[in-house]
């Protein structure tokens, strides 16, 4: 079934000279014995929500003022390439803000938040060599 609608307006130009739109519109409908869904189905994959900032100084702080230096130092960052993470709140949204030339952010979610330590093991190259055994389990018939 199709249904035809015209609309017409009258619009006042700047020389108060009257001009008429016209829209169209024709809607279409189709009937079918399996009812639509209601609702759009949901995604396959779901994501966490994102809930920490992930920042890294990317431009050192040497010839700038002491209040960003400040700045930097309350954020915990004190070297370039250096990353923290902070939950979000205000106050550190500020003082992202206030070096925001300085540093790189990320939204993270919480399960990506990394310590000092588990940075350091992410980088950490892998030892291209395995222990069997030694020689004194050896002589120790262990």
């Amino acid at each position: 079934m199709s249904s035809l609608t015209i609309y017409r307006r009258v619009v006042l130009a700047r020389n108060f000279s009257a001009r008429t739109l016209t829209t169209t519109t024709t809607t279409t409908t189709t009937s079918s014995s399996e009812p639509s869904p209601s609702s759009p189905p949901l995604p396959e994959t779901w994501t966490p929500p994102l809930t920490h900032f992930k920042i890294t100084l990317r431009r050192s702080a040497i010839s700038l003022g002491d209040k960003t230096k400040g700045t930097l130092e309350a954020l915990g960052i004190h070297k370039r390439n250096q990353t923290v993470y902070h939950r979000h709140s205000p106050d550190i949204a500020g003082k992202i803000l206030a070096v925001k030339e300085l540093v790189d952010v990320e939204n993270v979610p919480s399960s990506a938040v990394r310590n000092q330590w588990e940075q350091r093991q992410e980088r950490r190259a892998v030892r291209g060599y395995k222990v069997v055994g030694n020689k004194r389990d050896v002589f120790m018939h262990v």
